[in-house]
């Protein structure tokens, strides 16, 4: 598929971003609304496990719904016809927005609102027997009214069908580094990075190579958060501290960082309401967009090396100028 392609439904407009897999498109929705369109390159589709990892964000961005899971309007995971249609964010990735600041940091209120909403999804997705296992600023998008949605699901995997190990370097877990399957808790840590990221203002662990960053993640500890950041309510200070534990079974679940992020923004914290869980059994036989799966099968990729500080990956919604 090239950038002259059409797509029944959908007036393509201008390129967004251009991928090692993918090229993203604004484009018109047959309702008039603006969505990004995620159209394979003919080459992710010839190797097979891009193009299935492609198939899996199609069908997990159209089968989970959650108010902070980037949401799938319509897509087709296979065959040369793929695409994925989902919102568009205007103001691009949270990295890029971040990067964008004179400080490089946002305000209090606003950082706990996205970390809140992001463990949220979390919470969602562990409930639902899924891992993220890409859990990453790179992959956040905020609206207009400052709040966000976690996206590319495309190795996601539910534990109980299994999956491929994976993750990014500057988030990834201590197991993970040792070459142990991710669990919820691995989200967790990678949570507990974003949080060190967004109140402290830079990520507890640093390095060069990839080599460097396994060692710092394996045998280094945060600064404390009161110590990095004074103004963060004690409660999230002490969950980010123990988000990035070293064993699996000393960190907090998503649902403990939620209620203490929610309490510091003087909310009551209540359970999550799930109006339609995704059930992977009976989701599997019902047609999503344009296609009906035999089944949700768990494609995830192998650990990537090491993106550079700024811009580490290519985010298909950023703006162009």
């Amino acid at each position: 598929m090239t950038e002259t392609s059409t797509i029944s439904g959908y007036t393509l407009h201008r390129v967004l971003g251009r991928g090692n897999t993918s090229l993203v498109r604004l484009a018109t929705g047959a309702q008039g609304q603006l969505v990004a369109v995620k159209i394979p390159h003919p080459e992710t589709l010839a190797v097979q496990d891009a193009a299935e990892r492609f198939g899996n964000e199609v069908r997990l961005t159209l089968q989970f719904r959650h108010p902070h899971l980037v949401r799938g309007f319509d897509g087709t995971p296979f065959g040369p016809g793929a695409f994925l249609a989902i919102p568009y964010y205007p103001k691009g990735a949270l990295n890029e927005q971040l990067a964008e600041l004179p400080e490089k940091t946002l305000p209090l209120p606003a950082a706990l609102r996205i970390l809140a909403d992001i463990a949220s999804a979390l919470t969602y997705l562990h409930h639902q027997g899924a891992v993220h296992q890409d859990v990453k600023t790179q992959n956040v998008y905020v609206t207009d009214d400052g709040r966000a949605a976690l996206g590319d699901l495309g190795n996601t995997y539910f534990v109980a069908q299994g999956g491929k190990t994976s993750g990014s370097p500057f988030y990834m877990a201590p197991e993970v580094y040792q070459g142990e399957a991710t669990s919820s808790a691995s989200d967790v840590y990678s949570l507990g990075v974003m949080l060190y990221e967004l109140l402290g203002g830079d990520r507890p662990f640093h390095g060069h190579t990839y080599e460097e960053l396994m060692v710092a993640h394996l045998t280094r500890f945060p600064m404390s958060m009161t110590q990095v950041n004074p103004l963060v309510p004690r409660p999230v200070g002490r969950l980010a501290e123990l988000a990035l534990a070293k064993r699996a079974a000393d960190r907090p679940s998503a649902d403990q960082i939620r209620r203490a992020l929610l309490s510091a923004l003087g909310e009551t914290p209540a359970d999550e309401v799930y109006e339609e869980d995704a059930k992977p059994e009976a989701e599997a036989a019902r047609p999503m967009g344009r296609h009906a799966p035999a089944q949700v099968r768990p494609l995830t990729s192998p650990a990537p090396e090491p993106e550079p500080e700024k811009g580490a990956r290519w985010n298909p919604f950023r703006r162009r100028k």
